[in-house]
């Protein structure tokens, strides 16, 4: 591991393990979408912030992770543990092999997805952003990981603007799950609605950034959250959209 990637890590260590009572927010916000026993998927597992947190729950946890950096980062923390198990692959609409473009100095941003997706994200930064590594992603479908493992209670997809592609590879519902928003995509939004609404009766709700705080004092219908993130107050935001089957409880 050069340089670079190390100092890439360490950033990603500062923003996602190092937050006073963060940990503490993230089990009470998710206790409520995971119970001991349960099985999730981490879908962009990055450093395992919410693999840690879903381990603590008690619940058996697959991570999924591209990046070779944070491939061994995540066998070195959480190897250990009973009930984790980690893919080295991406996810996407199809299997097969695709371009990952790793950005060393920030590695939460690496990704799948297209350039006009980099260029927007290195527009919107407040530094130098640059994807200055390219290697060959092995893709499998989340299909093929419920083939593999069964089916999550709960599984959280932050890709990288690349969820539309991962959630065109499911073809039955989840129980629950979440997918991040972008507010510089609202058109990959309204796509993931529209893919989710095709896979059955879901009612939603979202969070802002870090937050792990409920933006809906209810879940509300699919129609809802449509007209919620078609307008944002902020010019560049980010989030979490939760969807659960309306029968689904805890």
């Amino acid at each position: 591991m050069n340089w670079a990637t190390r100092s890439g890590i360490l950033r990603s260590e500062l923003i996602y393990y190092w937050k006073p009572f963060q940990r503490r927010r993230m089990r009470a916000f998710y206790r409520q979408l995971v119970r001991p026993g349960d099985l999730c998927f981490d879908l962009g597992a990055h450093i395992g912030n919410r693999t840690r947190t879903f381990l603590e729950l008690g619940a058996r946890v697959i991570a999924v992770e591209p990046q070779p950096a944070c491939v061994q980062y995540l066998s070195n923390r959480f190897g250990g543990y009973p009930g984790f198990a980690l893919c080295p692959k991406a996810v996407g609409s199809k299997p097969g092999f695709a371009p990952l473009f790793v950005n060393s100095g920030n590695p939460t941003i690496s990704t799948l997805s297209s350039k006009d997706w980099r260029n927007a994200m290195a527009d919107a930064s407040s530094r130098l952003e640059a994807w200055d590594v390219h290697i060959t992603a092995e893709i499998v479908t989340l299909d093929q990981l419920i083939q593999e493992y069964g089916t999550p209670a709960f599984c959280k997809i932050d890709v990288e603007g690349y969820e539309l592609e991962v959630l065109q590879g499911l073809s039955h519902p989840l129980p629950s799950f979440s997918f991040e928003y972008l507010s510089l995509q609202p058109e990959r939004i309204q796509a993931c609605l529209d893919v989710v609404e095709r896979l059955g009766a879901y009612e939603f709700n979202w969070s802002e950034q870090e937050t792990m705080r409920w933006q809906e004092p209810r879940w509300i219908p699919v129609r809802e959250i449509r007209r919620k993130l078609s307008v944002f107050r902020k010019p560049i935001l980010s989030g979490d959209i939760y969807a659960r089957l309306a029968s689904f409880s805890k």
